[in-house]
């Protein structure tokens, strides 16, 4: 395919993001280059290839834009003026965003500087002497490979370029499917297993091969009526996921929310995963943005909280309730676990500080917590902290119990800041002395149970084999066997699955390409009647498209913007 000629293709993205991003790195001059060792210059190579990972996955950019945009998560004006931000947030979950939404545009700049890195690895990579290099250059093609999927996912493009000082080529449809499909098969052999979930493994290819095949029918058209599934596709998905599950490297844990623990890094669950060790990027976000702003999980930090940021909506909780009818969600091990006893024991009103641990999953009706004081936390007589029913101390409303109701949408009331059932599935790292950094968990992108649910729907799409869907899905659900495991479903199809990847994967930033996959996208749910089939995908970031006015016809905005 022809290329167009462009400016090269860092300058290029730099025009195509907004001002306000800081694009300065860190460049080495000739002096200090020449004193490392070719190990030390590949690593500095690879490293910038991940660097903006954590950034991409974001509460505000790739969460908000998987999640708040589905009928999982709604994010309203807390009490009349908090999360405000002009209305974007109102604007994703009502799918009434257009190419000016902050959110994305914040996902889309970190995007394409990551594929800009990745090109500039590539050029780089095969003329250092290193033997790890070699490695170093199959990952840098393979993570090009993940960023145009999420492109591909979230904006319907793909850039293509092997040299920084050449043109790019955008590619839309089957033609960026099969380029991701040859990248990924093209590094697969020459990637180690060993590197940890922080790094592109072969398992990981894997994986993403098997997610590209089963979103591949929507990829080659995202607005068609109903998309191709075809036994090809399928075969694939099966294929790649077999590998993975008989490899015998990886294992369901028994746990549900080990696996988005603090110390998850060596959690044999994970695939690939964000690796926020060693506070490389300052955030533990994911633990704190749907938690009251009165709800301080660590007794040594006084000043580290939650937010009131987006909660479930009734409609996705209702999916639990009914599923699990007469009983309460509850006996799901996935759904919630109780760390304070005073939920259910209210003599419980003493801790210690040091092993204090708050609920985890979601969290419904009154909270209980820590009660602080202007010094800090109340103590009981013999020096241990007291655990209470929490008010709204922080938000001056002392009157106002933190009571999370299944009630919230847009209206005032349920606008106000106890509204909605939160989530709290990873943990609020225990060195985050803020609550907004310090993140410890690794970000889970892949991880086991996703691969026995995609091998599953596979099975259901090709030749509608509802034993062997059935028989997946009932093997992870009787491994989370540390409490009590949910009980075993007794038949399986596509609804049912669909509903049981919302209650396995909630909050992990793949509801929205389930939704669309599983035809469930254009759905009415709380705050949400827009049926537009073109909210499919993002618009391109208006910055964008100004930025690349002078390229006749080359950047063109998605339909519908």
């Amino acid at each position: 395919m022809k290329k167009t000629n462009l400016y090269i293709f860092s300058f290029l993205f730099v025009m195509l993001i907004s001002s306000c991003t800081n694009l300065e790195e860190i460049i080495l001059d000739e002096t200090s280059a020449g004193n490392l060792t070719p190990r030390q210059a590949a690593d500095g190579l690879i490293a910038p290839v991940y660097a903006l990972l954590p950034t991409i996955f974001q509460h505000t950019t790739y969460f908000a834009l998987q999640e708040i945009t589905t009928d999982e998560a709604i994010l309203p004006y807390r009490g009349g003026t908090d999360w405000g931000d002009n209305g974007i947030y109102i604007a994703l979950h009502r799918q009434t965003f257009d190419p000016n939404n902050a959110n994305v545009r914040n996902t889309w700049n970190p995007l394409l500087q990551s594929v800009s890195r990745t090109v500039t690895a590539l050029q780089a990579l095969p003329l250092n002497t290193d033997p790890i290099a070699k490695e170093y250059l199959a990952e840098a093609r393979g993570m090009r490979a993940y960023f145009s999927l999420l492109t591909l996912d979230l904006y319907g493009l793909v850039f293509v370029k092997d040299n920084p000082d050449a043109g790019s080529q955008i590619l839309r449809g089957d033609a960026a499917v099969k380029f991701i499909e040859k990248e990924l098969l093209d590094v697969e052999p020459l990637l180690g297993t060993t590197a940890g979930p922080g790094r592109l493994t072969k398992g990981a290819v894997w994986g993403l091969l098997a997610r590209l095949y089963l979103n591949a029918p929507v990829y080659r058209d995202i607005y068609a009526s109903s998309f191709n599934f075809t036994a090809s596709d399928m075969d694939n998905v099966i294929k790649y996921c077999d590998k993975i599950i008989a490899s015998g490297q990886y294992a369901l844990a028994s746990e549900y929310f080990s696996i988005f623990d603090d110390n998850n890094n060596t959690n044999k669950e994970l695939i690939f995963a964000i690796d926020q060790r060693g506070d490389l990027n300052g955030h533990n976000r994911m633990a704190y943005f749907s938690l009251s702003g009165d709800m301080f999980p660590l007794a040594a930090f006084p000043n580290a909280n939650g937010t009131d940021g987006p909660a479930i909506t009734s409609d996705f909780y209702q999916t639990w309730a009914k599923a699990y009818a007469p009983e309460d969600p509850s006996v799901d091990p996935r759904f919630h676990k109780q760390n304070v006893g005073r939920y259910t024991n209210p003599a419980d009103t003493c801790v210690d500080g040091a092993t204090y641990e708050i609920n985890r999953g979601i969290q419904r009706g009154q909270q209980y917590g820590l009660q602080r004081n202007v010094s800090g936390f109340t103590r009981c007589a013999g020096g241990k902290f007291l655990v209470g029913p929490l008010v709204h101390l922080t938000r001056n409303k002392f009157n106002l119990p933190v009571n999370h109701t299944e009630k919230v949408d847009f209206t005032p009331q349920g606008s106000d800041y106890p509204s909605g059932y939160r989530v709290e599935k990873y943990q609020f790292s225990r060195i985050s002395d803020s609550g907004r950094n310090k993140g410890q968990a690794d970000i889970v992108i892949l991880r086991l149970a996703d691969i026995y649910l995609m091998r599953a729907e596979a099975k259901l799409r090709k030749s509608n084999d509802a034993a062997g869907a059935l028989a997946d899905v009932n093997f992870v659900r009787s491994s989370r066997t540390a409490r009590k495991a949910p009980p075993a479903l007794t038949s399986m199809n596509l609804d049912l699955l669909f509903r049981e990847r919302g209650f396995e994967f909630y909050w992990e930033m793949l509801r929205r390409t389930d939704m669309i996959r599983f035809g469930k996208y254009e759905g009415i749910w709380t705050e949400k009647t827009n049926t537009d089939k073109n909210k499919r995908i993002f618009p391109i970031p208006q910055t964008a498209i100004d930025g690349a006015s002078n390229l006749k016809d080359y950047l063109k905005q998605n339909a519908g913007y």
